[in-house]
């Protein structure tokens, strides 16, 4: 009996340090360094409490892109989370409260030049057997022969709109439509020189 209280209370004593030694050895890189850059903090980083939430970007209502979208980049304003220390970009150490903007981040937009995604749908839907949607989206030459073959007997009509419902069929100026910033946007995916290619595994 006794051994087995003996047992018990040295397992005890021996969690409790395990116990100690993790938090300390938890504690010690927050407390003992130096308060990081702002721009390094995570977003949604929850290691006590370092964390920051950016702000919705403010919206332009004719391109639906942020208003300061300048060569398919904008900024927004991030907030680091309360009680948070970090050094601004200037070097101070700064403790926030939730309230003072920390550092600004960039957000990718898109280019648009007046191209409504909704105008060229409908104008494929409805006028796309006389060319009108690809006179719109500056196409005159395929619009003048579908307006001549009446949408390739309809094939062309109907290709045509897919082609431009799933936005692969863009304005001929290379920007994208204009589509709802919180609507059905697309992006496509490429595999690049730069894109990162995991190595098989040889068995």
């Amino acid at each position: 009996m006794a051994a087995s209280r003996t047992r018990l209370l040295c397992l005890r004593s021996g969690m409790l340090i395990l116990f100690v030694y993790f938090v300390y050895s938890k504690l010690d890189p927050v407390l003992g360094e130096e308060a990081m850059s702002c721009e390094s903090l995570r977003l949604g980083q929850f290691l006590y409490s370092l964390m920051y939430l950016c702000n919705d970007p403010k919206i332009d209502e004719a391109t639906q892109e942020p208003e300061n979208c300048r060569d398919t980049t904008a900024w927004v304003e991030c907030l680091p989370a309360p009680n948070i220390s970090c050094r601004l970009s200037n070097g101070t150490e700064f403790r926030f409260s939730g309230k003072e903007v920390g550092f600004n981040k960039t957000i990718s937009c898109r280019n648009v030049s007046g191209y409504s995604y909704k105008v060229a749908v409908a104008l494929s839907l409805f006028l796309g057997w006389l060319g009108a949607d690809r006179f719109y989206l500056g196409y005159p030459a395929l619009g003048l022969l579908k307006f001549c073959t009446v949408g390739f007997c309809g094939i062309g009509t109907l290709i045509d709109f897919i082609l431009i419902a799933m936005q692969i069929v863009g304005p001929a100026d290379g920007s994208n439509y204009i589509v709802d910033y919180y609507g059905a946007r697309l992006t496509r995916l490429s595999i690049t020189n730069q894109t990162y290619r995991k190595p098989h595994l040889s068995l």
